[in-house]
């Protein structure tokens, strides 16, 4: 009989990709196709059976949360799992001046990411785990996954200009996602939504 193909479940941190495609001059990369780009890690004896994106909605910008907004349903249409952190307002105060102003932060999404990663593990959810980031916060999490479940792995796919030694070290192994595999996984022009309505890429993506 033949061996049963290896179950693969992707965990893209949305925040540390976006930001990585942007310093790295790759704009015009962002309507991605996060399914797809999975799609050219696998090997012919893995299958992907979930991918998992975690974000935030932004809160500050109403052109930009309009962008997000169709983005997002776009790769949900795609098939991609939404998990959302949020955004929480922070005042900060120059303490030579006094002058104050107003930060957004992103809470939960590292957290969220890290949960789901060690929950389906214990889940037998399964057998190889790509991660999209090269935040080191998920370094304990890669290596708790990797040392305490032997049959399974933990892989990093580092955004551009995000590669982390550290995170390196814990995983079973690493890759830089290439500029080349960007760009070949582009969402069309035009995305069919899940309720039959059509989603248009973002006129400057």
């Amino acid at each position: 009989m033949d061996k049963p193909k290896q179950r693969v479940i992707a965990y893209i941190d949305g925040s540390n990709l976006y930001f990585g495609l942007v310093d790295a001059g790759l704009k015009f990369c962002k309507w991605l196709d996060v399914k797809k780009l999975m799609q050219q890690f696998v090997d012919a004896n893995q299958v992907i059976v979930a991918v998992k994106f975690f974000t935030s909605r932004l809160m500050h910008d109403a052109e930009k949360e309009a962008r997000q907004d169709v983005y997002l349903r776009a790769l949900a249409a795609s098939g991609v799992d939404l998990i959302f952190g949020s955004y929480h307002a922070k005042t900060l105060e120059c303490y030579a001046c006094r002058h104050t102003w107003v930060t957004h932060n992103e809470k939960m999404t590292d957290v969220h990411l890290a949960t789901h990663l060690l929950m389906d593990a214990h889940l037998d959810a399964y057998d190889v785990a790509f991660v999209v980031s090269g935040d080191s916060d998920f370094a304990p999490c890669v290596e708790a996954v990797n040392e305490t479940f032997d049959e399974k792995s933990v892989i990093m796919l580092f955004p551009p200009n995000r590669e982390n030694d550290s995170l390196s070290e814990e995983a079973r192994s690493s890759q830089l996602i290439s500029k080349e595999k960007l760009i070949a996984c582009q969402l069309p022009i035009q995305v069919v939504g899940a309720d039959g309505v059509e989603i248009q890429k973002p006129i400057g993506w």
